[in-house]
């Protein structure tokens, strides 16, 4: 009986959570918009170089 409660209850939140392939805001499935948010998320922890540290690019050889 105990067990059979265990699964029914484990079941049951199983059953809250959305899958990957669920539609999700913006017309994209669940499992694009949480890759988003997380490329996002990285790119937000980047730092601009300060303006001391930038440095230009080379300049291209002469041909």
């Amino acid at each position: 009986m105990r067990t059979a409660l265990s699964a029914m209850a484990l079941l049951a939140l199983a059953a809250c959570s959305k899958s990957d392939t669920a539609p999700g805001p913006g017309g994209v499935t669940m499992g694009e918009a949480r890759a988003l948010d997380e490329a996002a998320a990285m790119l937000d922890e980047r730092r601009p170089p300060s303006e001391g540290q930038a440095t230009e690019a080379p300049a291209a050889p002469e041909r």
